[in-house]
């Protein structure tokens, strides 16, 4: 009988499939929302989405969809994935009503994320409630996307969980402009300044990583996906003024988790050197 791969093995043949993706032809998320609901069981909801347009067939028949339960039996923990480096600064932004969440989009440079030496720019953030990701079947109150694009069109998406309890401090930077933007038109636009990526807190290196989806329509697949360990915090009245900006059937904007279909999912656990 043949020994089973080692993580170092099927980290590497990982590492390799990432690097032989081709570009998201179709990468980015739909920016109108009426053609698609989150409301299980209607005529255009999550499980309907694959057919509702040609374009937006993978949310149906992919076999890398996202999001996915990170359940703790199935994660490889590895230490071979590294730290993530990252080069964020300040940069003018704008935050934008889509109708379906609150997206803050960076108008200038601000800088990067680097993964296996693919530099990735950030592009934008913004949220779902409750939370896409689960853990070990536990759905949080909160998830914020942070959206990067390599040169060649690939995208990496960094997803940070939020549980009930103190402020989250960049929310809050953000509150007054989320307020003017609450349910009106989706196109509606803020300009906030200068705004700098560092101020959303991460508060660990651990990290899960795996290989998935959009979590909008069209769902393209090849999307890197990092989602940091540590849980944060979020206060009960900030996750209302997200779920009140928004238009009414989108309050909760979470897709439901999709079958992992036998995919390797990591987690980077640094290691501890002793002096």
């Amino acid at each position: 009988m043949a020994a089973p791969p080692s993580k170092l093995a099927v980290l590497t043949s990982f590492l390799i499939a990432l690097i032989l993706l081709p570009p998201l032809s179709s990468g980015q998320e739909v920016e109108d929302e009426k053609e698609f609901s989150y409301d299980v069981g209607s005529e255009n909801g999550p499980e309907k989405w694959g057919r509702i347009h040609e374009e937006w067939a993978a949310c149906g028949v992919g076999k890398l969809q996202s999001p996915i339960d990170l359940k703790n039996e199935r994660v490889q923990v590895v230490d071979g994935l590294g730290d993530l480096w990252r080069t964020y600064r300040p940069a003018p932004a704008v935050l934008k009503n889509r109708g379906h969440d609150i997206m803050l989009k960076w108008e200038g440079e601000a800088g990067g994320l680097w993964i296996n030496g693919t530099e990735y720019k950030l592009k934008q953030l913004h949220w779902h409630s409750s939370s896409e990701h689960t853990v070990d079947q536990r759905r949080y109150q909160l998830e914020l996307h942070m959206v990067h694009e390599s040169a060649d069109k690939k995208l990496a998406v960094v997803g940070i969980l939020y549980k009930l309890g103190r402020p989250d401090l960049f929310l809050a930077q953000l509150g007054n402009y989320i307020k003017k933007l609450t349910d009106v038109d989706e196109a509606a636009e803020e300009k906030v300044g200068l705004v700098d990526p560092w101020n959303v807190k991460w508060g660990s290196r651990k990290y899960y990583r795996y290989m998935g989806s959009l979590t909008t329509p069209p769902c393209t697949e090849g999307v890197l996906w990092t989602i940091i360990n540590k849980v944060r915090t979020v206060s009960k009245e900030q996750v209302k003024l997200l779920r009140e900006a928004v238009h009414d059937e989108f309050e909760d904007n979470a897709r439901p988790t999709q079958p992992t279909n036998g995919r390797d999912v990591f987690m980077y656990r640094p290691k501890i050197h002793l002096h």
